[in-house]
């Protein structure tokens, strides 16, 4: 996989803690995110969508239990969220922060949501006149104590600015040990910015960036690595629509 091992490479030897902990309960883990997957709250369009983003797979690399506290940072439409909920049902807890106005409106009254939490609510998520993409205001999303942290194909859509508060956020939200998981587009490294790369980010970037904010990199999965994906085209295009090539990464607040 040869991205991911220039990747690897590229960062420093020994920055990357690599944890093969099995998660508890796994097969009940499992068994409850395949019958989210097959709830009648999901569109036929997301369905589609479940063997290119593997979310199975995704969150069990993530070390998903179904009874931790775990926080989305913005949810977009739901994609997920409408499988954490369920999963978190029981035993853990769900929260969406930054960005959260269409999951509650679609999701708020939909049966087995009823405990689906909404925070943050007075982040500020904007753009400035005339710039490509958004900044972040908030104060902290107001947990410290949450174990895992989790946001899918956001991270290109900040400026410096942005994606240093998000990461903030994410670090202040965590209890020692927690995860953040980030997944988004692949960039060739070091390409200068373009109107094809604009909804795609560097790897290597994203790790130094979240190292910078008091992160361990744990481990990277290449269960989204695409090889016909020449990482050349806006991820929109007919090309590589829905089989783009994707870093999946794992970090983890200092214990």
């Amino acid at each position: 996989m040869k991205r991911l091992s220039t990747l690897q490479s590229l960062c420093l030897a020994g920055l990357a803690c690599c944890f093969a902990i099995a998660p508890a309960h796994a097969d009940d883990v499992e068994e409850k995110l395949k019958a989210a997957m097959s709830s009648d709250v999901r569109t036929q369009a997301e369905i589609e969508r479940d063997a290119n983003r593997k979310p199975v797979e995704t969150l069990q690399f993530f070390g998903i239990q179904d009874d931790m506290k775990v926080i989305e940072l913005i949810p977009g439409g739901g994609w997920y969220t409408k499988l954490l909920v369920p999963l978190l049902a029981e035993e853990g807890a769900y929260y969406g922060a930054i960005g959260t106005s269409r999951i509650e409106t679609a999701l708020s009254g939909a049966p087995g949501f009823e405990r689906m939490n909404i925070i943050a609510k007075d982040a500020r998520l904007y753009r400035e006149e005339g710039a490509r993409f958004y900044s972040l205001e908030l104060d902290s999303l107001g947990i410290n104590d949450a174990d895992m942290v989790l946001t899918f194909r956001n991270y290109h859509n900040f400026g410096d600015q942005g994606r240093a508060a998000m990461n903030k956020a994410a670090f202040d939200a965590l209890k020692p040990g927690g995860i953040y998981g980030v997944v988004d587009h692949t960039a060739r490294h070091m390409e200068p910015m373009n109107n094809s790369n604009r909804r795609r980010f560097d790897p290597v970037k994203a790790i130094k960036e979240i190292q910078d904010a008091g992160f361990i990199f744990v481990d990277f999965a290449d269960l989204h690595y695409r090889e016909d994906d020449e990482l050349e085209y806006e991820v929109g295009a007919r090309s590589v629509s829905g089989n783009t090539d994707r870093w999946t990464l794992k970090f983890m607040k200092p214990e």
